[in-house]
């Protein structure tokens, strides 16, 4: 009888532990020291609610990562160079977000618009990032109408734009990125709404909130985030360190309280936008979360859609060409009156079907860049998790006494190269920063190279360098050998072309498994 007591009394002390833990794990307080997590008495140590991953940025797609073979969907065509694709192996990729479309015309537009706006007299910013229209020049066709018309006619607007090099792409995918965050910052009245900044805020309380000092430089996500920013919306985060004084910030509380801007703890600041890596793009474009079951690819693919052909099998659109590509050497549309693929050159941004993961044209209109640098055995080298070949590693400079980012004339912040592979001891950081260290010692962050030096045949160096990035998806003007995503080819990243575009991804945060509902998963305690 006694055994029985203990071995109640027992079961009861590890309910209620496992209780309390529970609890605390629901309730804030730290599984380790017992401390109220979010309490100005304990602290202030913050700590947000269990992160729920929401939607991306507008325009995005999810793609949930996987394994699969990087060039599997090659073909082996008689006097194809099997150079063109990529070598054959088994890698993985993290879940990540994608563009359903193209960067179209007027996505571009909007960009050039910005540009004008908030820089009037800068005429140099503006002009380089203008497209460059002349792509449409060729010496034995009569293109001339699209360089003036391609860009800005309304016939054209949700085309993709061509013309844009690597480089104008990726500066396009950090201006989007402090767009979408300053909109959803100012939206959820983090920071001045829209409306007040602008003078523009109408209704009865508008004279009660006089419009706020227009800012002196554009957003930019990364000195907002260092706290550089002295804007507090009605919705601005209390400040829960003991130490914060309160502001002129009422937050709608009544008394004025101490007030911070968001940090990325709070998990509201989306990740940065950018280009897709060559296998993010050949994992995307293939698609073959559609015909996967268990595990088991139940089809073999070699374009984005299934089966073997070029043409639709359904009944409604018997005959109709899947993309938009040239499908023989001089055939760009089909005869009069039953055009095949509906178009000379490009096409709308949403024209054809999408694949199994939504992404619209990912084999032809216009070929897409990607941040690799090309090397032609990259796969054959690369690490099995999240394959790239382009990195340059780099610190955002800060001033040694303020811990302030340095900003350029543009409000972003001024770039280093890294100066160390390793977090430095604190002696090393203190002595480089008396020394005014810059990111110019030993380091070489620069591994584009590694393992795989610029090619080069009886010492005369070809092409490729480190320059040369990789483009893929095939367009208006290939064959269909390219419109399969295993085929590969570079250009430098500071040219452009008639027929290259761009799409924008972004990383995702937190579990590779996107939804989980009606997936056998394991039941974990305190979850």
């Amino acid at each position: 009888m006694k055994k029985t007591y203990l071995h109640l009394f027992i079961f009861l002390v590890s309910i209620t532990v496992f209780t309390s833990c529970n609890k605390n794990a629901k309730t804030g307080v730290s599984s380790k020291t017992g401390y109220a997590y979010n309490k100005k008495e304990n602290g202030g140590f913050e700590v947000a609610s269990k992160y729920k991953r929401g939607p991306a940025g507008t325009g995005l797609v999810e793609i949930e990562g996987g394994v699969f073979i990087m060039g599997g969907s090659a073909v082996d065509i008689p006097g194809q160079d099997l150079s063109n694709y990529n070598y054959k192996r088994e890698l993985s990729v993290s879940s990540f977000y994608m563009d359903e479309t193209e960067v179209s015309n007027t996505n571009w537009l909007e960009y050039l618009n910005w540009i004008k706006r908030s820089y009037p007299t800068d005429a140099q910013y503006y002009y380089e990032e203008l497209p460059d229209t002349l792509v449409w020049r060729r010496p034995l066709s009569y293109n001339e109408p699209y360089v003036n018309n391609y860009l800005r006619h309304p016939a054209y607007q949700n085309y993709p734009v061509v013309g844009v090099s690597a480089l104008q792409a990726e500066r396009y995918c950090a201006w989007r990125t402090d767009m979408v965050n300053e909109k959803l910052l100012r939206d959820k009245g983090f920071m001045t709404s829209f409306a007040t900044v602008n003078g523009t805020a109408t209704g009865r309380n508008a004279a009660a909130t006089p419009a706020a000092a227009r800012p002196t430089t554009p957003f930019n996500t990364e000195v907002y985030l260092n706290g550089q920013y002295d804007d507090k919306g009605p919705k601005a985060k209390p400040d829960l360190n003991p130490t914060a004084t309160a502001g002129a910030t009422t937050t709608g509380r009544g008394a004025p309280i101490a007030t911070r801007n968001v940090r990325l703890e709070d998990g509201v600041i989306l990740q940065p936008f950018r280009l897709p890596s060559e296998l993010e793009w050949e994992y995307a474009a293939l698609g073959l979360i559609g015909n996967t079951q268990y595990e088991n690819i139940n089809e073999k693919k070699i374009y984005p859609w299934n089966g073997l052909g070029i043409t639709s099998a359904k009944k409604s659109t018997r005959g109709l060409i899947l993309a938009n590509f040239k499908r023989a050497k001089g055939d760009y549309m089909g005869v009069g009156g039953s055009l095949n693929d509906k178009a000379a050159f490009t096409q709308d941004v949403r024209s054809y079907e999408p694949n199994d993961f939504g992404l619209y044209n990912m084999a032809g209109n216009v070929n897409e860049w990607t941040r690799d640098i090309y090397r032609a055995s990259t796969f054959e080298q690369a690490d099995a998790l999240n394959a790239f070949r382009g990195n340059q590693y780099q610190n955002k400079d800060r001033d040694p006494i303020t811990g302030k980012l340095k900003q350029d004339k543009y409000g972003k912040p001024e770039m280093v190269n890294a100066n160390s592979g390793v977090k430095q001891t604190w002696a090393e950081l203190q002595a480089g920063k008396a020394a005014g260290n810059t990111g110019t010692t030993a380091y070489n962050p620069d591994q584009r190279g590694y393992r795989d030096e610029e090619s080069s045949l009886y010492g005369v160096t070809t092409l490729v360098n480190n320059k040369s990035r990789v483009y893929k998806g095939g367009s208006w003007d290939d064959q269909a050998q390219w419109l399969n995503p295993a085929a590969r080819r570079y250009l430098q990243e500071d040219e452009s072309t008639a027929d290259i575009g761009f799409r924008c991804a972004m990383t995702m945060l937190g579990s590779s498994e996107i939804r989980s509902v009606g997936k056998p998963q394991f039941k974990v305690k305190g979850k």
